[in-house]
């Protein structure tokens, strides 16, 4: 009941219903509760916590974060430690504590190397591809405050993570070719910004994610400051006609 209900909340939360999904999340954290699964409770917590990140509420994030990782035992799922520690660093670096984002990012890492097959089904996908996408997107946030420092960092994350999951991922994969060609935007180079823009609306054209067109609307605003370039107009006029339909 509990699973059900969690997937129900992140299907709901990737169309935009927050609504609906919070009382998803709430009802499937009563069900794990009454079933002693601490340990999917810790994983409806983190995407509890994802929620209220992408609400633009960092604090509130890290605490439930917290919550989470008070009922995992520190012997056992690691690869679900490894993905709460990356909501830490998530909440860190929202909140602009590259440090602080790093030691969460180190010791998600680290936890990750202990992983073996005996943790439940529904932590599999949490692997090296989507520590290095999840760490990539992280950066970016940093970047699009000092793009000096992390702009390159989180490109080259995002690399690995599209060169390790495919395309068959369409969702991650578009989100890593949207956050790749914003950072090339913040870099400068515009015409690797434009192949890889393209490449993101071919991929978007594949999900009806909402999430995914949420995104590309955020990189949109970057075709519209270069408008002088033709390249950069017919992407624009890509992306234009993908976010209305």
């Amino acid at each position: 009941m509990a699973q059900l209900g969690g997937t129900a909340a992140t299907m709901a939360w990737d169309s935009g219903l927050q609504k609906q999904a919070q009382d998803y999340y709430r009802m499937a954290l009563r069900a794990a509760h009454a079933a002693g699964d601490r340990a999917f409770g810790a994983n409806l917590l983190a995407g509890m916590a994802r929620q209220m990140l992408y609400n633009q509420c960092p604090q509130d994030a890290l605490e439930l974060v917290r919550l989470a990782q008070k009922g995992v035992d520190r012997t056992d799922a690691p690869r679900l430690r490894s993905m709460l520690h990356t909501r830490e660093a998530w909440a860190y670096a929202a909140m602009g504590r590259a440090s602080a984002f790093r030691r969460a990012t180190e010791e998600a890492s680290e936890s990750l190397t202990e992983a073996g097959n005996d943790e439940p089904y529904w932590i599999a996908y949490f692997d090296a591809a989507e520590l290095a996408g999840v760490t990539g997107g992280r950066l970016l946030d940093l970047a699009r405050h000092d793009p000096s420092r992390h702009a390159e960092g989180a490109a080259e994350s995002i690399r690995t993570a599209l060169s390790e999951r495919g395309p068959e991922v369409s969702r991650s994969y578009a989100l890593d070719l949207i956050g790749l060609a914003e950072c090339h935007f913040l870099l400068g180079d515009v015409a690797g910004a434009v192949d890889h823009t393209h490449q993101a609306v071919d991929a978007a054209a594949r999900t009806r994610s909402s999430r995914v067109r949420a995104q590309l609307s955020n990189l949109y605003p970057y075709t519209v400051s270069r408008s002088s370039s033709s390249t950069v107009s017919e992407v624009r006029a890509r992306v234009r006609e993908l976010l209305a339909n």
